[in-house]
């Protein structure tokens, strides 16, 4: 659906996903599903809590999954 979503589990990453990583993908779904790049003064405040929730689950999911069969790197 979103080409430009990168996967932010490893191996796609090294390192866990940034806060940053995560908005960014949010924001890149929002942006896609909604039609708007930059949506209108009486639509953001609705498009800024779709992004926030967005990302609340996606860090949710990221840190519930367990991957198998990939060696973390020591920090």
């Amino acid at each position: 659906m979103c080409r430009s979503i990168k996967t932010l589990r490893p191996p796609a990453l090294p390192e866990e996903a940034t806060d940053d990583e995560i908005r960014a993908a949010a924001l890149q779904y929002v942006r896609k599903v909604s039609g708007f790049r930059a949506p209108a003064a009486h639509n953001k405040e609705v498009f800024e809590q779709a992004v926030a929730a967005i990302a609340e689950a996606t860090a949710a999911l990221l840190d519930g999954l367990e991957i198998r069969g990939v060696t973390q790197r020591a920090g």
